[in-house]
């Protein structure tokens, strides 16, 4: 089992910055790959970026390119989300998960899923 625990949410002005982590327990963390997935209200959750067990390969949405940054510390059990020039279409509870192994994307084939932290980026 592995319990996820999302911290760093709140309100921010547009063209702000937001450093989101993830906390991990329970099985060993540098097992699997980690990614964030977020959710506006009354739309569906959608894939922001990921970052491989091997810390080797990060994936991103096109929407979160170039101004958002994945990574993990495997020493720390925790894994980050380093948002820049935030927008108001950037607000949304954002969501960590983890997936055994290798990272397939589809929010279906997670394992384990965070509750959540609200961002709310005010224009």
């Amino acid at each position: 089992q592995v319990q996820l625990v999302e911290s760093g949410g709140r309100v921010v002005q547009a063209g702000g910055s937001l450093r989101l982590s993830c906390a991990a327990s329970g099985r060993t963390f540098s097992s699997f790959s980690m990614g964030w997935f977020r959710q506006p209200s009354g739309k569906e959750r959608e894939f922001v970026a990921a970052i491989s067990w091997s810390g080797d390969s990060t994936y991103y949405a096109d929407s979160v390119k170039g101004r958002f940054t994945i990574s993990r510390d495997d020493a720390k059990n925790t894994m980050y989300l380093q948002m820049n020039s935030l927008k108001p279409e950037d607000t949304a509870v954002y969501y960590c998960a983890a997936e055994q192994s290798n990272w397939s994307g589809s929010p279906s084939g997670m394992d384990y899923w965070g509750k959540g932290t609200l961002v709310t980026v005010s224009s």
